[in-house]
């Protein structure tokens, strides 16, 4: 009978650090780290912490959405554990699922993770419209105009590599391809006409 930990955060920037201290005072044998997005559902590392874990074992984490965001998901972890005999702690909530209490408790905070989630895509949602109503567009500022004349002006010279051009211009390589497609299909267009 193990303890077993699972950290998770939701970008490549983010820390693992406190989750895995907490995890580790808690008692983990081992811990399974993963930087992914909680609402993907092919994560590597949980996947390998599940096949891992023994029944007698304890999935240990350090917060509810570090397993999913939906009900369904959360739900459906809860019952494949119980049916293998794995108890499920969470850390920041005093729950362990290997109690009745437990049981019922993560049933409401399973429904609950996903409101958040969902009040949050609301929110985001809600705001990309009012920018937009005030005339504003989400997604990064244009480039400088001027940045991607000087890029394609080091193209065409035929004396620098892709990589050297977005060093000293700063325009990223999928960008310039882009005006050169767009540039070659502006030009074939005009010889058509």
């Amino acid at each position: 009978m193990a303890k077993i930990g699972y950290a998770r955060v939701s970008t490549a920037d983010q820390s693992l650090n406190l989750q895995i201290d907490t995890l580790k005072a808690a008692g983990c044998e081992r811990i399974f780290e993963e930087k992914a997005s909680g609402k993907k559902s092919d994560r590597v590392e949980l996947t390998r912490c599940l096949e891992y874990l023994r029944p007698g074992d304890t999935l240990v984490i350090w917060k509810l959405d570090r397993l999913g965001r939906t009900t369904r998901q959360l739900i459906e972890l809860s019952h494949g554990l119980q049916e293998r005999g794995i108890g499920l702690q969470i850390i920041t909530l005093g729950v362990d699922t290997s109690t009745p209490a437990g049981k019922l408790f993560f049933a409401i905070m399973a429904g609950l993770a996903e409101m958040e989630a969902e009040t949050i895509r609301e929110r985001t949602i809600a705001g990309l419209q009012a920018a937009r109503a005030r005339g504003r567009k989400g997604g990064r500022p244009p480039m400088d105009k001027n940045k991607i004349d000087m890029a394609l002006t080091l193209y065409d010279s035929e004396k620098y590599t892709i990589k050297e051009i977005t060093e000293r211009t700063g325009v990223s390589k999928v960008k310039i391809y882009q005006t050169l497609t767009n540039r070659n299909k502006t030009t074939q267009s005009l010889q058509v006409t």
